[in-house]
């Protein structure tokens, strides 16, 4: 008999083991996607500050300006009237847009960056609904586990005492 409750012990250990395993590499995923949830947020916000930036930009005038020159410095620049606007659309190809058509792409991949944002948060619920189902399970089993060994004690020390008495 012992035995037999040392065996289901070692299964539920080992149960226990791999739920606790499973448990910590969902961890490591929901780090990722909070990671990746962050870096399309920056994107969604950088997106429509460079909307903003074309859309206040009248085409009519030199405008003043900051320009980057590394490492966190600027310098004022002229910005003639800007008609057309260079945009990387990926894998290093550069296209001539106009204002309009610059904004209305822009507009269009925050869209997208939005769906993606929404993907992000349904899968982040969902890796925190499973941990919690993992947590709960592996609860319940050392709940039952410490039950278990507490009646094993109890009733080898009922059985100790019975055939003590009885001698």
């Amino acid at each position: 008999m012992s035995n037999d409750i040392n065996q289901q012990q070692t299964a539920t250990d080992q149960k226990i083991s791999e739920m606790v395993q499973q448990s910590r590499i969902l961890e490591a995923y929901m780090n990722d996607t909070i990671t990746r949830e962050a870096t399309v947020t920056k994107l969604i916000e950088e997106a429509r500050l460079a909307s903003s930036a074309i859309q206040d930009v009248t085409g009519e005038s030199e405008v003043e300006s900051l320009m980057p020159v590394g490492i966190g410095v600027y310098m004022k620049a002229l910005v003639p009237p800007v008609k057309k606007l260079l945009v990387n659309v990926g894998a290093g190809v550069i296209v001539e847009k106009s204002r309009e058509d610059t904004v209305n792409y822009i507009e269009s991949r925050i869209k997208e960056f939005e769906v993606a944002l929404r993907q992000l948060s349904s899968q982040k619920q969902q890796i925190e609904m499973r941990m919690e189902q993992i947590q709960k399970q592996v609860n319940q089993m050392l709940q039952q586990s410490s039950g278990a060994s507490s009646s094993a004690t109890a009733k080898s020390q009922h059985n100790s005492y019975t055939h003590n008495n009885r001698q």
